[in-house]
């Protein structure tokens, strides 16, 4: 009897753990201290899309928006978990280092871009679906399901059916919270990953190297039900002080979509430079 109890008090406690551990799965890393600046809706008002920027000040644990609610908001990653993909790629030895050589099979691609021979750092850059739908087939459902839980990002919906498509349609979902709070712990070395792994990853999603700042990033774009949702993720790293953004934006009627992939990144950097992080 006694035997009993004690197994079903070990059965109790790891019950609370697990969901302990899902409920924090649930939330968002919320600062105490949010601040509302005005003039980012006003540049996305001019820019006729709908959406939040959201920038947070590692050094005062403050978070800047025109929009918190939004910011709250579930959707797609699109190509942002491509950061996410890349480190597991790393960690399971799918792909070696950034110089791996993916070799393109000859086929009609979507974007004339990826209709060559690239290595990894390339396919990060120039965004190849083709070549992140091949490493997660690598990875397979269950190393990717193993590893999404142990990095804490989002709310992944993976199984063998769309293990190469979840990230891009389907029930997956992350915040701007989840993204910023992802981002921190990977420039902080958080994340339960090797510092190999997170060295090349650093490296891999540089965009631009100033005097006086490095810009790091990945943008992504997906259409679920018709609706076009645009991302753009990544930190700015100064000599005393990082700040992380992540941008979601929707266009509105009569939107030139032609610009939709440049205005991710222009709203992003009015707000930087607004905030005086990139001037």
């Amino acid at each position: 009897m006694k035997k009993i109890y004690i197994l079903f008090l070990v059965a109790l406690v790891l019950s609370c753990t697990k969901k302990k551990k899902y409920a924090y799965k649930e939330q968002h890393p919320q600062s105490e201290r949010e601040v509302v600046v005005s003039a980012f809706q006003t540049f996305i008002d001019s820019a006729n899309v709908k959406g939040s920027m959201l920038v947070y000040n590692l050094k005062d644990d403050t978070y800047y928006s025109n929009d918190f609610n939004w910011a709250t908001k579930g959707n797609l990653p699109a190509s942002t978990y491509k950061i996410t993909n890349s480190i597991i790629a790393l960690e399971t030895g799918v792909v070696q280092n950034d110089s791996t050589l993916f070799i393109w099979n000859g086929e009609k691609r979507g974007m004339k871009v990826w209709e060559r021979d690239m290595i990894f750092k390339e396919a990060f850059h120039y965004s190849c679906v083709p070549c992140y739908q091949e490493i997660a087939r690598k990875i397979g459902a269950t190393r990717m399901n193993t590893y999404l839980d142990k990095l804490n990002y989002g709310k992944m919906d993976v199984d063998t059916t769309n293990i190469d498509l979840f990230w891009l349609e389907g029930k997956s979902q992350i915040n701007q919270y989840q993204q910023i709070d992802f981002l921190k712990r990977l420039y902080t070395s958080a994340l339960p990953i090797s510092k190999r792994t997170e060295t090349i990853m650093k490296r891999m999603m540089v965009i631009e190297e100033h005097e006086t700042y490095t810009l790091s990033g990945k943008t992504g774009w997906s259409i679920r039900n018709g609706n076009n949702n645009g991302w753009f993720v990544g930190f700015v790293a100064l000599k005393e002080n990082t700040y992380f953004f992540a941008t979601n934006i929707e266009p509105n009627q009569k939107f030139n979509m032609d610009m939709f992939p440049m205005i991710r990144k222009e709203l992003t950097f009015k707000a930087l430079e607004h905030l005086g992080v990139m001037n």
